[in-house]
């Protein structure tokens, strides 16, 4: 069961939402993100390209969690929908799902900015400071969540955010 379109996702429990996107709200309202809005994709939200579509919202407006090895360590990379990270500039190297999944706690096209099961170095791509909203996975491949960039940024103290492509 998941939660119609357009609910405001606080702390308290909504019973009718994916019980991995209510584990994230909840992680969510811990890093002090209550004003979010958890929405359920009736079609996968995979990609930046089918999310952005689903919401009618611009390619750049979706984050894309992903992450990468540094060093053999994993880094999460906050990147645009409408970027790509240029992982070779930035001394990166893809992990593969079994890894992604080992330190998310996520499969990868459900990953979450934040609240993973350990935390992660990130680094916030620059550019999607363009737009007042964002959009980012919330847990699964249908449920997406939006937020204020500048709330998500605040939530992430210690990200460094720069280009990425």
């Amino acid at each position: 069961m998941r939660t119609p379109a357009g609910t405001r996702a606080r702390r308290a429990s909504v019973a009718s939402m994916h019980p991995t996107a209510q584990r994230l709200v909840d992680r969510l309202a811990d890093r002090g993100l209550t004003e979010i809005e958890v929405r359920t994709l009736s079609e996968s939200a995979r990609t930046a390209q089918l999310a952005a579509e689903a919401l009618t919202v611009e390619v750049g407006q979706i984050v894309k969690s992903l992450v990468f090895l540094r060093d053999g360590e994993p880094v999460m990379v906050l990147c645009a929908g409408d970027r790509t990270v240029d992982a070779k500039r930035l001394g990166l190297k893809r992990a593969d799902a079994d890894r992604v999944r080992a330190v998310t706690g996520f499969a990868i096209g459900g990953i979450p900015p934040l609240g993973h099961a350990a935390e992660l170095p990130t680094t916030i791509d620059e550019s999607l400071q363009r737009f007042e909203i964002v959009w980012a996975a919330a847990g699964t491949h249908h449920d997406v969540f939006g937020v204020r960039t500048e709330a998500l940024i605040a939530a992430l103290p210690d990200a460094d955010v720069s280009a990425v492509s």
